[in-house]
């Protein structure tokens, strides 16, 4: 398409800055404003742009009914067990948003909260719910996706009223009760009256509420200014007489750990103010610990401090010298630990331990004396596939509960009884929907600098030699990895005939930390030459052309593919970028980016700015050069990235493009950065199998599922 079909863009010299001695030049500032009428304009005029191109792709119908065939509805994770009631969400066909159910000991289900009846539009979304250890009060989190505040409410269970709330601000919080269920901690953002205008930082406090009182008089009880963009994670004993705080900045890859002995408080009648004790100083171990309380007050600790693969440690809550922790689980260079819990229960002859762990990408599950980490079992597992959201009942810990998938396998919930040993599919759990015939199959793939980097691989059962058209996911950023989850996208992409590919590139955590702090900072460029470098070897070895292939990233990972296709646009025919960050220069001035200066670097810093400079996809567009398709998708407001990289990205493409493959930007309105309705992700994800089909040559009209036929091949 030429360039004189997309709607006018003019291109600014304002935005020409001297930095350090280099001239960075960024024309397409004034699409940072979107309140700008220009602006406006300027994407309804991409809207319609959009729309139109959209009209011409006859398969989107079909491949939005074979979504709805492979899809999975019901209970997707596991359930919060207090006493003899269960906690857990539901999602079925057509609901636009999972509701809040709670089961009791017969097996009776009943709704507790459903977002709907609260929004009927849809748009406010259950995020999150913690029931007191009594399982008599539930404090509940929702959220509105396009709005930056979160409410918290809390329910009686008994009558599903409410009892207290909304406590403001509090998204991404984390919360803890005290025993008794009449206060809890948690985390919320300070009022902006007492920010300076336009403050972008996370400004969160750990504050003290007391069920009744109003929160404007919650005490804050940990945080402050000296600490603008920490997170921060809150553990109670299960007798409430002790307090762990995780402090992070940003998304960092070590954290400082916190500990508060609440009964001395509790004499004193003063629990709004814990005397903490740092027993773990990130700084100095540059490491992440993950603490829990166990029964006798000691702590458990899951961390990569001089284990980049992870171990469990034990640990007096009084210990501040990392070399006196008691290693209970060590590491496993083949099998980084992903997470564990605890089987603490007066009828269990021992305390017990499960950990989960990934051996080359899928998931093991082993069980452990907790006493000194004696391994006592393997549990089975349905496949080769991935555990993930371990927990246990409170207060009777005798049983675990955990979530299981693979590529042809919905999330499926499975209890474990440490009394009889055995692993039981959860009779309360369902899901619906039928899964394709899927084979799945790990591969490694050498990197131009000789590193083996893993990937997984979906494809149609039966065999077949040729090139297929292929979608090629990746992320590479935060210590994320990649396992082969099943996907929707996945399953209808393979259920049409393609392949779709996960690059597990450096920059991840599928192989521990290191793997992490190999694509991160200043080697960032080590992610995109290793995604590059599996689109290569896709086609290289016969199982793709430059023709058929397309590539998907979210966030982070739109950040990926697009870095990838300016350094190599020869590889691909379409590049699907879902909410990415693309101008890398000033990303810590949109959302949430001035807390991952960790993970990519600051331009702040004449050193860091070369680095960002480097990759950075806005700074990399060459004109003249022929681009493959490009959809740029993001919502209208994005309280995480920012909604400029995608209009400056898309024209800026627009403008360089000397091709006939088109530059579109798909804007959604009224959702978020990830999470909306469940029929405007099944649209999004449709349009985006549209794409991806129309410029690799893949079509659903002939596809149909069948009966599932799992045939994993671990490696």
């Amino acid at each position: 398409m030429a360039r004189l079909f997309y709607p006018a863009a003019p291109r600014s010299d304002d935005g020409v800055e001297n930095l350090f001695g280099i001239l960075v030049r960024d024309p397409y500032r004034w699409l940072e404003d979107g309140d700008d009428p220009r602006v406006r304009d300027w994407a309804a005029a991409q809207d319609r742009l959009f729309r139109a191109y959209r009209a011409g792709w006859r398969d989107t119908p079909s491949w939005t009914s074979l979504l709805d065939q492979v899809s999975s509805f019901g209970v997707v994770e596991p359930p919060m067990a207090r006493g003899s009631l269960m906690f857990l969400a539901e999602q079925l066909h057509g609901d636009e948003q999972r509701r809040l159910l709670v089961v009791d000991a017969e097996g009776n289900r009943r709704v507790l909260v459903d977002p709907v009846e609260v929004d009927p539009s849809g748009h406010t979304g259950l995020y999150a719910w913690w029931p007191s250890r009594e399982g008599e009060r539930v404090a509940v989190q929702l959220e509105v996706a396009e709005q930056p505040g979160s409410d918290i409410l809390v329910l009686d269970v008994r009558t599903g009223e409410r009892v207290d709330g909304p406590l403001p601000r509090a998204r991404n919080t984390s919360l803890a009760w005290l025993p008794g269920g009449e206060a809890f901690y948690y985390v919320s953002r300070v009022p902006d009256e007492e920010l300076a205008p336009g403050d972008p930082r996370l400004q969160r406090r750990v504050r003290l509420h007391r069920i009744g009182s109003p929160w404007q008089a919650d005490t804050v009880v940990f945080g402050g200014e000296d600490a603008p963009d920490h997170y921060y994670g809150l553990t109670v004993s299960a007798d409430g007489r002790l307090l762990a705080i995780t402090a992070t900045a940003g998304p960092a890859s070590h954290n400082d750990v916190y500990v508060a002995e609440l009964a001395e408080l509790a004499e004193l009648g003063d629990p709004a103010a814990p005397r903490l004790t740092k027993i773990v100083d990130g700084a100095t171990t540059g490491a992440r610990v993950l603490p829990r309380f166990l029964a006798d007050g000691d702590l458990l600790l899951v961390t990569d401090h001089r284990a980049p693969y992870g171990r469990v440690c034990r640990a007096s809550r009084h210990e501040t010298d990392p070399d006196r922790w008691r290693e209970l689980v060590a590491e496993d260079p083949e099998a980084p630990v992903d997470e564990c819990a605890v089987l603490e229960d007066p009828a269990l002859a021992r305390g017990l331990l499960l950990v989960a762990r990934a051996r080359h990408g899928t998931s093991t599950l082993t069980l452990h004396d907790l006493a000194d980490g004696r391994p006592l079992a393997e549990l089975p597992l349905p496949g080769a596939g991935v555990v993930s959201s371990l927990r246990t009942g409170v207060p009777d810990a005798r049983h675990a509960w955990f979530a299981y998938c693979d590529a042809t396998t919905p999330p499926t919930i499975y209890r474990y009884d440490a009394m009889s040993g055995t692993t039981e599919r959860e009779t309360g759990a369902t899901t619906a929907g039928h899964p394709p015939r899927i084979r799945s199959h790990s591969v490694r793939y050498r990197a131009g600098d000789g590193t083996e980097i893993p990937m997984f691989l979906f494809t149609p059962a039966e065999d077949r030699h040729d090139p297929r058209p292929t979608l090629l996911y990746g992320y590479g950023s935060f210590g994320m990895p990649m396992r082969p989850w099943f996907l929707p996208m996945a399953a209808a992409w393979v259920s049409a005939g393609g392949v779709y590919a996960m690059a597990g590139v450096r920059g991840g955590g599928e192989e521990g930390r290191h793997w992490h702090d190999a694509g991160r900072g200043p080697y960032k460029h080590r992610a995109i030459s290793d995604f590059n470098d599996a689109a290569a070897w896709l086609i290289d070895t016969g199982r793709t052309t430059p023709g058929q292939l397309a590539v998907h990233g979210q966030s982070a990972g739109g950040l990926l593919v697009t870095a990838a296709a300016m350094r190599r646009p020869d590889l691909y025919a379409a590049v699907i970028a879902e909410g990415p960050l693309c101008d890398m220069v000033r990303y810590e001035r949109f959302g949430l980016g001035c807390t991952w200066v960790d993970e990519f670097g600051t331009a702040a810093e004449p050193e860091q700015l070369r680095w960002l400079l480097g990759y950075s996809p806005y700074h990399n567009i060459t004109p003249g050069t022929s681009y493959p398709a490009f959809l740029l998708t993001g919502a209208v407001t994005d309280l995480q990235t920012g909604e400029a990289h995608v209009t400056k990205m898309c024209a800026a493409l627009q403008h360089a493009g000397d091709g006939d493959r088109p530059v579109l930007m798909r804007r959604e309105p009224d959702t978020a950065h990830a999470a909306s309705p469940a029929s405007k992700e099944r649209a999004l994800t449709a349009d985006i199998l549209a794409f991806a089909g129309e410029y690799t040559g893949l079509s659903p009209a002939s596809a149909a599922t069948h009966p599932r036929e799992t045939a994993a091949e671990p490696r």
